[in-house]
């Protein structure tokens, strides 16, 4: 099995939406903010070769918004999912299962294409993965997430017909192949999929936006964007409190500077990072 970082480039969000209660003055340390009080955040997805399987967890925003949606998140950067892909010899029909961690555009833009003015998938032969109770909400999204689930990102999945959703087990991990679970959390969105997978003997946690960065490590940093913030303190603390005792990777999807690290237990009972690495490196 080989596991690759896919960069599919780099956008702005505001820094206040993404720490929520916490004070400016503590989480500018670590992630300073422009004029605008934007901070840089990346759209790191991962593929996962394994056997006959090419895997591909997350796909970026894509490009096919209008110029006035991009305004709002100033994507920058050179790289793009289809030519980190390329860098790997990978092409979009090689692709065979797509995990969409759930339906923010940020996470699942660039599983569609346009092209000539319609709408296809992006990975033509690949079984795009999700769930049913969120893909219900995608769907039919409350006020307050509308603006993330776009239909264009959505419908043309389950027209396609390579639409399949992963069973949530209540209290455990769903096993996906031999070596990649799916575990549940439902505090940024209902039921947002974070892959954990073995790897030389390590486990490696595909964070998505449970932790979405480094930074958001501490327990009170909840992003401003989760639907249900008190469920997300719950579930981080459960998650690292398994993280220090297992020694999990933790895996960064919109860390632009540190792709992984692990975790360590503070003198006060917290937690902070600890080793900071690279897929390649493990």
């Amino acid at each position: 099995m080989q596991i690759y970082s896919i960069d599919t480039g780099l956008f702005k969000l505001d820094g206040g939406a993404m720490f929520g209660v916490v004070p400016k003055s503590l989480w500018q340390k670590e992630t300073p903010a422009d004029e605008n009080n934007m901070c840089t955040w990346a759209m790191r997805c991962m593929l996962i070769i394994d056997g006959n399987k090419k895997i591909l967890i997350d796909t970026g925003m894509g490009n096919k918004q209008s110029g006035k949606f991009f305004s709002h998140y100033y994507p920058h950067g050179e790289a793009t999912l289809l030519t980190s892909l390329q860098k790997l010899g990978v092409k979009p029909e090689d692709i065979t299962d797509v995990i969409l961690t759930h339906l923010h555009f940020d996470h699942c833009g660039g599983a569609v294409s346009l092209n000539n003015e319609k709408l296809t998938t992006a990975f033509p032969n690949a079984t795009y993965w999700s769930n049913k109770t969120h893909w219900n909400d995608a769907n039919h999204p409350n006020a307050r997430e509308k603006a993330s689930f776009l239909k264009e990102n959505i419908l043309p999945i389950q027209e396609s017909g390579q639409l399949k959703f992963i069973e949530e087990l209540h209290g455990e991990r769903t096993p996906f192949t031999e070596n990649i679970q799916v575990q549940f959390v439902h505090g940024h969105t209902k039921s947002m999929m974070l892959p954990v997978i073995q790897y030389h003997g390590k486990t490696i946690v595909y964070m998505a936006d449970l932790i979405p960065s480094a930074a958001h490590i501490p327990i009170p940093y909840v992003m401003g964007y989760d639907m249900f913030p008190m469920t997300t303190l719950e579930e981080k603390e459960k998650f690292l409190v398994e993280a220090v005792e297992k020694d999990f990777i933790l895996f960064f999807e919109h860390d632009h500077l540190i792709e992984c690290c692990t975790v360590q237990k503070t003198e006060k009972g917290g937690y902070k990072k600890k080793d900071t690495l690279k897929l390649e490196e493990i």
